[in-house]
Formats: structure tokens, C-alpha cells, sequence
């Protein structure tokens, strides 16, 4: 009885983009409420002074410069009036605390930062004097600096060298820069030899118009691949065995030309090693490629079938490829107005001195906020990119559901946002606040198991990697069931819950389909993101062995390798949104629809091409199936009607 009342609520009308409702409405004025929050927070560390502390700089003794403060508690020298006092000057500003990254000196304000080096006490008399700046602690007398017994503790450490205030900060910082040698020098320190750092940087520095030129060249491949990644495989196959080639040409005439630079000799050895590596190295991947590519050959036009259409999608809606644009603008809006909370937070926590001890801006309070920011930062950046797979997702649905392409919205990109945003941004609350749930004890027991590292028993460390490779599993388990959840909603209005439901019985349906297409198609995807970082790669080897007067290839290289990578993984990540849409799509179409009046098809030719061809038939083409595909060529909607009875012969 239990199952088929399951059976029964399972067992639902699909009505594509016919009723429109809000959803999850709850959900939503939860998240409003949160977002609230997080203002408060920005609010509370405005009007507690943070900000202005960030912004204007304090002393060591509490005191914001450039206004009237206030008494600190227990607290000497607090409460001046630093009025004319704007600028927040170091009596040692190269002293430098690496591990805590902050600057291990005494701090004052002055009305004036010193524009000419100060060698001598006399130097500073005279500097406060003549200018009314006192460089020493506020309790020491200007006029008495050479004399008093206290000035090698509380005034600068000679020489005093020549600074200016930044332009908003307000911090007196020295002009040459060679004052922070030695915390350079402790940057570096695991470079055994400096030449090898100077090299790689004069490499990267004679190469940056390469290097920004390869850049550009790698987001126009991107472009291309989200058009033409049907045929990527066979142009993955052609572009390696083609590099592989070039690189062992390009190895062999440095080889040969070795001794026409024996000027450059360690340069010159050093190239041809690299790029022997390079050759190595692309002669391992080609033969590993060509290998998959037989051995899977069936399995990848099945999936490469589905990829073709996805990439008429794209041809229809070119408005999908600016979605990760808009995506990352969001993030990254987000992420600079949270870590300049977090630096607001910090500076109200802490005010130097005993501001923290009085109850409003620190303490408990204070780690309370911190930890309601830090919770924030998870859930609205999971909410920003479920709202890039819901807005994908409604695109998609209402191209596939549009029967006659002609009749598509001018916009259907910008139609799916309206929508997201009048009926659905509560749907988008909930599941992402569900990969928050489980992110979080995620991330919480990495940063345990990084304190603990060498300090926990071999059990204990074998279950904290357990725990987190589990948690990461069931995110990622979460994120496809979110996604489809989101199709689901966008395709029938319904609720998060009863959407992820749906999408869920439709999966598990089409489990040997679902697990083929996601096995291939990531393999294809894999061989895209390879396809445009080995590309890009393979421009910069030639641009660089044109121009052999630049000293290093690896660091140049490495830096483009890396942009191309992160670029062709959000481009493709698109394209895999759109793939995984477009099957939910297909499976509810195939289930509920028969071809017969009333129950047309939706899908279009191509994909009623695979349908015929590999889904219904398991890829045994029979003679009247051939009639059928025919048909298709020829007029959709006859096809609709004659499927059937072919399917039925």
C-alpha cells in the first residue's frame, strides 16, 4: 500500500511552461532575512567605526586620526583629539611580521608625513618644530627629542627615510621601497638560487604582450568550442598527433642550432630541454587518446549525437556563452564587498587596544558576526551559481518546449531571468542552501585536519579523510540533483522538493542512459578543456621559439596553461548544464509523449534522429526504421503521427 501511494504521487502531470506560480516562497523571505543580516553587519561595523578605523588608520594607542575620540578604558594616551592629525606614521615600518603579516611597530598620528630622510634626532626636533609633526610618542616634548633618555624607545629608528600618504588610506609609507629587503628577502628564501627567480620573472616580464596575446586566444577558443564540441574528439585526435609532431621538429632544430648561440648556451640547453618534455609528454597523451578513442568509439557517438544538438542550442540562444561573464562579475562583486566587511570586522573586533574588551564591538560578539559573515560567504556564493543553472536551465527548457523555433522569445535568456527572479529565487534559496549544509562540516574538518596534521594517529587521520572524501561525494551527489531540480522547476513551476522528486524518478528511470551520457560526455569534456590548453600552449611554444631572445618558456607558459584551463572549465561547464537539461528534457518528452495526435513530440530532427536511431531501437536499424528517419528530412510534424505505427511494425 506504501509504494503504490508513492507510485501515485510520483506519478504526475508534466505540464512544460503552462502554469507559473512562485515557489518556496518561505525559502525566500529566509534568505531575505539572512542578506539582511549581512548588511547589519556591514551597518554595524560603519557605525561602531571600523570602517573609518580601516579607511583613516589608528594608533597604537586607539585613537582614529583625523577626528575626536574617545576614552578607552585602562587604556594611557586614548581619547586625543587627533583632529589635525590625518596621517597614521610608523616609527618602524619595515618591520615586518611575516607569519602574522602585519607590521611589528609602534604607531602614531601625524599632521604631516616626512618628506626628506631624518638622520638625527636634531633632525626631528627641527621636523616638528618647523612643520608641528612630532615623529615620538605623544607624552615626549618635540623641543627636548636629543636629550631625553626615552627616545630610543618611543621616537623612529634613524634614519627616519622619506615618505608620502597613500591617496585614501592615509598610512605614511616610504617612497623607496628597498626598505622592505628583508621581508622580500624571507619571501624568497626557497629559491636556492636567485638567478633562477630572476630569470623566470624576466621571462614573464619580456613576454607579457605573449603572454596577454595567448590569453585572448584562449577565450576565443573557448568561444569556438561551445559551437563546434560535437566534432571534438576527431579534432582533439588531428590537433595531437599534429603538435606531437611540430614539438619533436621544434626539439630537433634547437638540437641542431645549439651551437650558433654559444652565447646563449645555458638558455639555449635549458629550451630544448623544455621542450623535450613538451614532446614527451604530448606523445603520451596522443597515443592514450587514440587508444580511448577506439576503444570507445560506439559510447562517444552516442554522446557526441546529444552534443550536436546542444550545440544547435547555442546557435539559437549565443547569449548562453556570456553567462559565465555575468556569473564571475557577481562573485567577484560579492567576494570584494565581503572581504572588505571582514576587514571592518576586524579593525571594530580589535581597535589596537581595549576596544574589544567593551561590549559593543568585540568579544564574543565580534566572533559571533564573524562566524554569521563566514556562513554568508558560503551560501550566497552557492545561491549566485544556482542562479546561473536555473537561469541556463529555463533558457534551455523554453527552447526545447518551442515547438516552432521561429516563434522563440527575442530574448530567451533574459525572459528565464525575469522568471528566475518573479517566481523562483526561493527554489534557488533552498538549494543552495542545502550545499551549504554539507559544505560546511566539509570545510571544517579540512581546516581540523590541516591543524592536526602530524599530530593526530594514523586511524584518526584515515577518518578525517574518510569523512571529508564522503561530504565531498555527497556534494557533488547534491549539486546534479539540485540541477536537475532546478529543470524540473523550470519546465513545471513546481516546488524545490517536489521538483528534485520528479527529476529523481526520471533519472533513476533512465539510470544506464544517465550513466553513459555522464561517463562519455565528461570524457569529451575533458578532451575540450585539453583541446584549448594544449592549444594555447602549443601557440606559445611557437611564438616563443620565434622570439628565442626571451630567457625562460616554463613560468610564461605555465601562467596561460593555467588561464586557459580555469576559462575552458566555466565555458564548459556551460555546455554540460545545457547537455544535462536537454536529457531531462528528452526523457520526459520519450515518456509521456508517443508521436500519436495529442502527444506530439517536442524534440527536433536531430534528436528525433538519435531517438529512432540508438534509443529506441538500441542501435539495430531496421528497414521500415529507415522509411522513418527519412520522414524526418522532410516535414517534423508528419513524423509525429507516423512513428508510432513505424515503431509498432
Amino acid at each position: 500500500m506504501f509504494w503504490y501511494v508513492v507510485f501515485q504521487r510520483t506519478k504526475r502531470e508534466w505540464k512544460p511552461l503552462e502554469d507559473r506560480s512562485c515557489t518556496d516562497l518561505p525559502w525566500f523571505l529566509l534568505f531575505t532575512v539572512f542578506c539582511v543580516g549581512m548588511g547589519s553587519i556591514c551597518g554595524f561595523t560603519i557605525a561602531t567605526g571600523g570602517a573609518g578605523r580601516l579607511v583613516f588608520g589608528y594608533d597604537s594607542y586607539g585613537n582614529t586620526c583625523g577626528q575626536r575620540n574617545e576614552q578607552i578604558e585602562g587604556v594611557r594616551l586614548s581619547g586625543l583629539d587627533q583632529t589635525d592629525k590625518k596621517y597614521v606614521f610608523f616609527l618602524d615600518p619595515c618591520n615586518i611580521d611575516i607569519v602574522q603579516r602585519k607590521i611589528k611597530s609602534m604607531a602614531l598620528c601625524v599632521s604631516l608625513c616626512p618628506d626628506e630622510e631624518l638622520k638625527t634626532y636634531q633632525d626631528l626636533k627641527r621636523f616638528a618644530m618647523h612643520n608641528g609633526s612630532e615623529l615620538c610618542s605623544y607624552e615626549l616634548a618635540g623641543h627636548k627629542y636629543p636629550s631625553l633618555p626615552e627616545r630610543f624607545d618611543k621616537c623612529p629608528k634613524l634614519p627616519v627615510p622619506p615618505s608620502k600618504s597613500l591617496p585614501v588610506f592615509n598610512r605614511c609609507t616610504p617612497v623607496d621601497i628597498s626598505c622592505y629587503a628583508k621581508f622580500a628577502e624571507a619571501v624568497v628564501t626557497f629559491v636556492s638560487d636567485n638567478s633562477v627567480l630572476h630569470r623566470l620573472i624576466g621571462g614573464v616580464i619580456a613576454s607579457k604582450e605573449i603572454i596577454v596575446g595567448l590569453c585572448l586566444l584562449a577565450l576565443g577558443d573557448d568561444l569556438i568550442s561551445m559551437f563546434v564540441i560535437s566534432s571534438i574528439s576527431g579534432i582533439v585526435s588531428v590537433f595531437s598527433v599534429a603538435g606531437t609532431s611540430i614539438l619533436w621538429w621544434l626539439y630537433i632544430d634547437h638540437r641542431l642550432t645549439a651551437n650558433k648561440t654559444l652565447s646563449k648556451e645555458t638558455m639555449t640547453r635549458d629550451n630544448a630541454q623544455a621542450l623535450l618534455v613538451y614532446a614527451i609528454a604530448a606523445t603520451v597523451f596522443t597515443v592514450i587518446l587514440l587508444l580511448l578513442m577506439l576503444f570507445m568509439r560506439k559510447r562517444v557517438a552516442l554522446t557526441i549525437a546529444l552534443f550536436h544538438v546542444a550545440g544547435k542550442v547555442f546557435i539559437h540562444l549565443p547569449l548562453l556563452t556570456l553567462q559565465p561573464f555575468c556569473t564571475f562579475l557577481a562573485l567577484l562583486l560579492f567576494w570584494m564587498y565581503w572581504g572588505l566587511v571582514l576587514l571592518f570586522l576586524g579593525t571594530t573586533g580589535e581597535g589596537g587596544l581595549g576596544r574589544g574588551r567593551e561590549g559593543g564591538g568585540g568579544g564574543s560578539g565580534a566572533r559571533y558576526m564573524t562566524w554569521y559573515h563566514a556562513v554568508g560567504l558560503i551560501w550566497i556564493s552557492e545561491f549566485i551559481l544556482a542562479c546561473q543553472q536555473m537561469t541556463v536551465a529555463g533558457a534551455v527548457v523554453t527552447y526545447y518546449y518551442t515547438r516552432d523555433k521561429t516563434r522563440l522569445p527575442v530574448t530567451p535568456i533574459l525572459s528565464s531571468v525575469l522568471r528566475l527572479m518573479r517566481y523562483h529565487l526561493g527554489t534557488v534559496a533552498k538549494g543552495s542552501f542545502i550545499i551549504t549544509l554539507v559544505k560546511i562540516p566539509r570545510l571544517m574538518l579540512m581546516y581540523v585536519h590541516n591543524q592536526l596534521k602530524g599530530k593526530e594517529n594514523a586511524f584518526a587521520r584515515c577518518m578525517l579523510k574518510t569523512c571529508i572524501c564522503c561530504l565531498w561525494c555527497l556534494e557533488k551527489c547534491l549539486n546534479y540533483l539540485n540541477q536537475n531540480a532546478y529543470a524540473a522547476t523550470a519546465i513545471n513551476s513546481t516546488s524545490f522538493c517536489t521538483s528534485a522528486r520528479d527529476a529523481f524518478v526520471i533519472l533513476v528511470e533512465n539510470a544506464l542512459r544517465v550513466a553513459a551520457i555522464n561517463a562519455v560526455g565528461d570524457f569529451v569534456l575533458f578532451l575540450g578543456k585539453i583541446l584549448i590548453v594544449t592549444s594555447t600552449a602549443f601557440a606559445g611554444v611557437l611564438l616563443l621559439n620565434y622570439q628565442r631572445d626571451y630567457a625562460e618558456w616554463v613560468l610564461p607558459l605555465i601562467i596561460v596553461c593555467l588561464f586557459a584551463f580555469l576559462v575552458a572549465h566555466c565555458f564548459l561547464s556551460i555546455f554540460e548544464i545545457v547537455v544535462d537539461v536537454l536529457f531531462l528534457c528528452f526523457a520526459i518528452d520519450t515518456k509521456y509523449n508517443d508521436g500519436t495526435p495529442g502527444k506530439e513530440f517536442y524534440m527536433d530532427k536531430a534528436l528525433m534522429v538519435i531517438y529512432v536511431k540508438i534509443w529506441h531501437t538500441g542501435g539495430i536499424l531496421l528497414k521500415w526504421e529507415i522509411i522513418c528517419v527519412s520522414i524526418l528530412d522532410k516535414n517534423i510534424n508528419a513524423t509525429c503521427k507516423v512513428l508510432v505505427p513505424c515503431f509498432m511494425s
